[in-house]
């Protein structure tokens, strides 16, 4: 009986491939697009729902803190649940946690329903793992690299479009309309995912490990507040360093549980293999220049000119000053696969983190002019278009099928937690150059902020060049997935090469060659 079913996955993954494969990639992109606008769409309203919602600035932050804090806390699940025959299932779950958070923000009538609103949306943030573990199945071989690395950079692209869209809808339309918009992206990407995504999976299932997600969730959840919330609270306060130390215990509980645990939640063992470790410190790394630059480049835009620098745009112009991100990363995915042929996976991560890492030192010595800015947010996007690209490629060589949506859905956590470290390190030295009694920060602000992420990147371009295995040529080898275990695979001596032991008959395992 065992022998039949494995027989059988083959069969049942080509099923699936030959219903819609021309529209499978694009319906996915679109679903991965969407919930990437969606989380960006609070960071420009804050102003306006804290004053209509009648709270203070700090409080109305927490419209962003919540979201992160959802998507933080249900990616790692999420990515689990998708790794079987509940894959589907588990992308309309979360799409339908999306819709109904976009509808009750929109109509809440008190500012905690908007929180619990928003905190629904964040679930939309573990949707790209699934998006990947869905085309690693389905695509064919001959489109899988260039689809996972189109999905890849999703989260880059709907960042630069959510900005000014949310700017347009803030500065002409009442706040509750950007959720109405969202919850129309939602229920029509739900729409496509039902009618496009094939249910079938090559994977088996396995159970939910609901001891790691409680205690992964926990600390995240914990470690993300103290992020967000330490300048409010005070950097050395009790409830920030409270939350830290916390933190790290829940971590390092989660860690010796996923060890022990059959089925853990997340596969530590994995993260051994160098280049998954590589592109998961790379990740954290550039998350914090990422979203610095997002950040940063939004305030200082809309400074007054009364300041002594600044452009006082509206948030309509300041958030088309980000759109060119949307632009480079597009262009960086293309060039991507063009390197990525000619010189290997090794060699794009770092290139594409030392790109950000220049265009940080540019902007930190030369932002006095809008095509400045508008250069530096294109280039920002071509760095992290290429870095994000790759990363899923390196995690999908390098693990068994069975780990695809568990694997990449940390990496995507990583990204989440450095672009929390981005923000908190951002507020607190904004805070710390702002004169007693004043409202702005003076301009050295800005210089100093966009050098801490620029070092911050720099560290993700040297961990992309240290951290991977050696390879004696720019060609990549395939993964290593050995059976019964997962694929972290073993050296030839002396080589420094990966050697595989593939598993016979599994779709997957011939999907992980093909990339």
């Amino acid at each position: 009986m065992i022998g039949s079913r494995e027989n059988s996955r083959p069969r049942k993954r080509l099923h699936s491939r030959a219903g819609r494969p021309r529209i499978l990639l694009p319906s996915l992109m679109f679903t991965a697009l969407s919930v990437s606008v969606i989380s960006t769409l609070g960071a420009p309203m804050v102003p306006t729902i804290a004053r209509e919602q009648h709270v203070s600035l700090s409080a109305a932050q927490w419209v962003l803190t919540v979201t992160l804090l959802a998507g933080a806390i249900s990616g790692p699940v999420l990515g689990r649940l998708g790794d079987g025959p509940r894959r589907r299932g588990a992308i309309q779950g979360a799409l339908t946690g999306v819709f109904t958070g976009s509808v009750l923000a929109a109509t809440a009538p008190v500012f905690g329903w908007l929180l619990v609103g928003r905190a629904l949306q964040g679930l939309g943030m573990g949707l790209m793992p699934l998006a990947i573990a869905v085309a690693r199945d389905h695509l064919p071989k001959e489109r899988m690299r260039s689809g996972i690395s189109s999905l890849s950079i999703t989260t880059s692209v709907g960042a630069g479009l959510g900005y000014p869209v949310t700017g347009i809808i803030a500065q002409h339309l009442d706040y509750r309309a950007g959720f109405w918009f969202a919850a129309l992206l939602s229920a029509v990407a739900l729409v496509v995912v039902s009618w496009v995504v094939p249910v079938g999976s090559s994977v088996p299932r396995h159970p939910l490990d609901v001891a790691g997600a409680a205690l992964l969730c926990s600390g995240l959840g914990v470690m993300l507040l103290a992020l967000s919330q330490g300048v409010a609270w005070g950097l050395s306060s009790a409830a920030t360093l409270g939350c830290f130390g916390a933190g790290l215990v829940v971590l390092a509980l989660w860690v010796l549980q996923a060890l022990r645990a059959r089925h853990p939640l997340v596969d530590i063992r994995l993260i051994r293999n160098r280049a998954v470790l590589a592109a998961n410190t790379t990740a954290l790394l550039m998350g914090i220049g990422m979203y610095g630059v997002l950040s940063l480049v939004n305030l200082y835009t809309q400074v007054p000119a009364a300041a002594g620098y600044g452009f006082h745009l509206s948030l309509t112009a300041a958030g088309l000053v980000l759109m060119p991100m949307s632009l480079g990363s597009l262009t960086a995915n293309r060039a991507a696969s063009a390197l990525v042929a000619r010189v290997g996976l090794y060699r794009v991560l770092p290139l594409g983190a030392l790109v950000v890492c220049v265009d940080l030192v540019l902007l930190a010595f030369c932002r006095d002019n809008v095509a400045v800015l508008v250069l530096g947010t294109f280039l920002l996007g071509n760095g992290v278009g290429a870095a994000y690209a790759v990363m899923p490629l390196l995690i999908v060589r390098h693990v068994p099928p069975s780990e695809t949506g568990s694997a990449t859905s940390f990496n995507q956590v990583l990204r989440t937690v450095g672009g929390s470290m981005g923000s908190a390190a951002i507020s607190a030295i904004m805070l710390a150059y702002t004169p007693a009694g004043g409202d702005l920060p003076r301009g050295t602000a800005y210089t100093t902020a966009l050098l801490v992420t620029a070092a911050a990147s720099f560290l993700g371009v040297i961990a992309a060049v240290v951290l991977p295995p050696r390879r004696s040529t720019g060609s990549d080898a395939a993964p290593a997935v050995v059976a019964g275990g997962p694929a972290v695979g073993t050296r030839s001596a002396g080589s420094g090469r990966v050697s595989s032991a593939v598993v016979p008959g599994t779709a997957g395992n011939q999907a992980g060659k093909d990339i």
